[in-house]
């Protein structure tokens, strides 16, 4: 049987457990289901049960990260026989620890991330990595305690850094939500005969062209990056690439597109470059289930191009 899963992060005071109370008063969330809260810190609020709209409601604490474990959790969902999770998670935790740990009956039917708007940016500043590490797979962002004074620009370019699916909520102190309505240009033309990605947009084009593949279906992309070829690809096939930064030094890893050669012409010049290089490809893509995706589809450039190039002024390609 799947259980279905609702994970609420943020750091300390920033409104999980008062979204958490209100949804277990709600009669159409709690209706009489055995719901288990897992709350993984310590607030000044604690869940009030004699309001919620059902007696189904089993609390546990979970007081460090070390205590998180399958067979922990298994037994937890199988001592209350819960039809329904949810997860009040400490802020200050990797996500790693819970999705390493997740029981296969679990379902993620929801995963939101609440912000303090007077404390974020200073999180973001001083602790960039654990945002991200919320940010980066959520469905929908709360700004709580937004005020008019407040920027929304800049709130929003931190979490289009890192997502740029999720939906975002401003929350007002009296109450009022309002969605956000900034656009996010890509920094190159669709449009274009050509779409040529400049060194400075490379990371937002590789998030892009990985996201909404479909989108780049047949069309014609130039750029450079490093080559890798050999390691089990397939004849005619190579890698080209860079090293990306999300949000720290510590988070750099290669960010690398399956090519495949064209022509003749241009499978000769692939021969004469060596692992590492730095080349310059025009390509047309296609979306492809390539053995390098391990079977799920994702973009390939047929390239009918290529030619050496120096190396970009920064190495290392980031999104801000």
């Amino acid at each position: 049987m799947e259980i279905p899963v609702y994970l609420f992060t943020g750091f300390l005071e920033s409104g999980k457990t008062t979204f958490v109370q209100e949804a277990l008063e709600d009669e159409y969330f709690n209706d009489g289901e055995r719901v288990l809260v897992l709350i993984c810190e310590e607030g000044v609020e604690e869940p009030d049960e004699e309001k919620f709209a059902s007696d189904n409601v089993y609390i546990e604490y979970i007081e460090s990260p070390e205590l998180i474990s399958k067979r922990r959790l298994e037994s937890l969902t199988k001592m209350y026989s819960a039809e329904k999770i949810i997860i009040e998670y400490n802020g200050m935790w990797k996500l790693e620890e819970l999705v390493n740990n997740t029981p296969d009956s679990w379902v993620l039917y929801q995963n939101m991330m609440f912000a303090d708007s007077t404390t974020f940016l200073n999180y973001n500043t001083n602790m960039r990595e654990l945002v991200a590490d919320k940010l980066r797979l959520c469905d929908g962002v709360v700004f709580n305690r937004f005020s008019d004074s407040m920027d929304k620009n800049e709130f929003h370019k931190i979490v289009r850094t890192f997502n740029r699916r999720t939906d975002i909520l401003y929350e007002y102190k009296d109450g009022t939500v309002e969605p956000d309505d900034i656009e996010d240009p890509l920094p190159y033309d669709m449009d274009a005969p050509v779409i040529e990605i400049e060194d400075e947009d490379y990371a937002v084009w590789y998030r892009d062209v990985n996201e909404e593949t479909p989108d780049y279906e047949k069309k014609t992309v130039k750029l450079k990056g490093r080559i890798l070829t050999g390691g089990g690809l397939p004849k005619g096939c190579f890698i080209i690439g860079r090293h990306v930064m999300t949000c720290c030094v510590d988070d750099i890893e290669f960010c690398g597109t399956v090519c495949r050669v064209a022509d003749k012409e241009t499978e000769k010049f692939i021969g004469t470059v060596k692992n590492g290089d730095w080349i310059k490809i025009e390509a047309v893509v296609t979306e492809e289930c390539h053995k390098t995706y391990k079977g799920e589809p994702g973009p390939v450039l047929n390239v009918f191009e290529a030619e050496r190039t120096e190396e970009p002024e920064e190495e290392v390609a980031v999104f801000y």
